[in-house]
């Protein structure tokens, strides 16, 4: 039986956990990893795959046939592919991302491996990266893996999460922090 994680949770955590189970049974962490990762990125990069996983409208055969032909178009097999699949005859395809997310910090965490979440309003030019993942080494002891989000809603510097911590050095919260000291003032 399974140790609990607070890696993840909920049912998503629940798909990862096991997922990441029978992956470290079978020796194909690195394998189930890359399989979905390369779901993630099909996902990330069409609005009809989006609207397949996350619509209610589908079926459970719809989304089961739709995704065995996107599986095996992609050449993603093995467990990550009777994963996509399992989920998509529960009627948890929904959850794939989160489950995919989940996976990633459980074999983050058997690697000793720490990822920061990066919020910028543009893009990061190499030697802003460089500088950043530096500074981060310095303050977590180890190398991150930095995972970058462009939001040009937060209008200017950045914010950094870490597992739980969080530093929101951003523009739009610093503008909201005068905003909301004014009104107490006035």
């Amino acid at each position: 039986m399974a140790v609990e994680d607070k890696t993840v949770s909920g049912m998503a955590g629940r798909y990862a956990s096991a997922l990441f189970e029978l992956a470290t049974e079978a020796g194909q962490i690195d394998a189930v990893a890359a399989d979905l990762g390369r779901f993630k990125a099909l996902l990330d990069g069409s609005d009809d795959l989006k609207r397949l996983v996350k619509s209610p409208v589908f079926s459970a055969e719809d989304q089961v046939k739709a995704v065995t032909a996107i599986l095996g178009q992609a050449k993603i097999g093995g467990l990550a592919g009777n994963l996509i699949k399992v989920v998509a005859a529960n009627r948890r395809l929904f959850a794939v991302e989160g489950i995919i997310r989940g996976f990633s910090a459980l074999v983050a965490q058997a690697r000793g491996e720490v990822t920061a979440e990066v919020t910028v309003a543009e893009g990061l030019s190499a030697a802003n990266a460089k500088t950043l993942t530096e500074a981060l080494k310095d303050v977590l002891g180890k190398e991150p893996k930095i995972e970058v989000k462009v939001d040009p809603a937060i209008l200017g510097g950045l914010i950094v999460k870490v597992g739980s911590r969080m530093i929101d050095t951003s523009l739009r919260t610093k503008l909201n922090t005068i905003k909301n000291a004014m009104k107490e003032v006035g």
